[in-house]
């Protein structure tokens, strides 16, 4: 993060930091810099160090220096997805023979790249409550390099004690890489709590209208941000130029989008909790949940995501969300517009028969910004 947006309010640098105004025509949005190679000033002589677009873009440069500015840290990398991010990151820090700290409830994809793609190259995993500083520790063996975090989780939305792990990490000399997706870093700042590396999916809040695919990390520590950017070029799955432009330009209203976000999620979840086809309600922001004065020691607010159990099992979940109507089904969270799915046989199948499968009567709702009034009355027609 630049020294010029390190006082700055999050609304302020989310709009200003990396927007520089362009010096050809001062215009106040960074162009698309459509481009695969650029022209040198003889061998060797580069205009602000672009030489190839899959080295450095200019838009793409934007975007990364708007997410070290809105997450505190020194280095934003911009990549194609989520998961090639993750990628990246796990061939930097890992090598044959190391083993990872996973959490026991994450994305089903990042499962799917631990278990069959990262295992394959020789690197060991062990699962372990990471709402429980005690078992992580317990899990942490001489191998281990890498303690992974999603906090709030994907799909039982728990809650980690980030700067506790922190501590862990620090101890026994791993690093701890925080997904923080569900939270964006308006609501959470990982780095802050002692983080090493932060985790994104761009497709989701970050970006905020369903509209674009990508990812990102960040890291306040220079040698490592050397690394991973040494990796996504050698590896090469960056972001594109009009990618970035669509993420830094939803990037703007994250803050205002992740206040509605939340605000409506609070009702929906307040309602959920009176229903009585509904048995368990997944939401920090409830003083019930386990983690819920964790959320609020180290959350801002506690989003837009909301996860239940429906009376009658898997069969009537199902149901559920197919008779929802304004509550889009489908995959994938964040946007501006409500989506509502079935972890275990959409987004979370690949943990099926494994310690992340998921209830087959779980509901997840990603709770847009519509009138909330809409969105209660569509959910208690879908519940029926």
């Amino acid at each position: 993060m630049s020294d010029e947006h390190t006082h700055q309010s999050f609304e302020t640098r989310a709009i200003h930091a990396g927007n520089t105004a362009d010096p050809l025509t001062g215009a106040v949005v960074p162009p698309i810099y459509q481009v695969s190679t650029y022209k040198q000033d003889g061998v060797g002589g580069l205009r602000g160090g672009y030489e190839y677009s899959r080295s450095a873009n200019p838009t793409r440069t934007a975007l990364e220096e708007n997410l070290a500015a809105l997450e505190g840290g020194r280095r934003g990398l911009a990549f194609a997805s989520g998961l090639a991010a993750e990628d990246c990151l796990l061939r930097a820090l890992l090598a044959p023979g190391d083993h990872v700290v996973i959490p026991n409830d994450a994305y089903g994809g990042t499962f799917r790249l631990f278990a069959k793609v990262v295992a394959r190259w020789g690197v060991e995993w062990s699962v372990a409550d990471t709402s429980d500083p005690a078992a992580v520790r317990d899990a942490i063996t001489d191998r281990t390099k890498a303690i992974w975090v999603e906090t709030p989780s994907n799909p039982l939305l728990g809650i980690t004690d980030i700067a506790a792990l922190a501590d862990i990490a620090r101890t026994a000399g791993v690093k701890l890489v925080v997904d923080n997706t569900f939270a964006s870093p308006y609501l959470q700042q990982p780095l802050a709590l002692g983080a090493d590396v932060v985790v994104h999916s761009l497709t989701k809040y970050m970006g905020g209208h369903s509209d674009v695919v990508g990812g990102a990390l960040v890291t306040a520590d220079e040698t490592l941000g050397e690394e991973l950017a040494y990796h996504q070029n050698a590896m090469g799955a960056v972001a594109g130029p009009f990618d970035s432009w669509i993420v830094l330009r939803g990037i703007k209203t994250l803050a205002v989008r992740m206040d509605r976000h939340s605000a409506n999620a609070a009702r929906v979840a307040e309602m959920l909790t009176r229903h009585p086809k509904v048995t368990q309600v997944l939401y920090p922001g409830l003083p019930e949940h386990p983690g819920h004065e964790v959320a609020a020691k180290q959350m801002r607010d506690f989003g837009g995501m909301i996860s239940f159990r429906v009376a009658g099992g898997e069969e009537a979940a199902v149901e559920v969300c197919n008779r929802a109507k304004l509550f889009t089904l489908g995959e994938s969270l964040g946007g501006v517009e409500s989506l509502i799915e079935h972890p275990g046989r959409m987004t979370h199948a690949s943990v099926a028969g494994s310690l992340l499968e998921v209830p087959g009567d779980l509901v997840r709702l990603s709770v847009g910004i519509e009138n909330a009034d809409d969105l209660l009355a569509d959910l208690r027609q879908a519940l029926g």
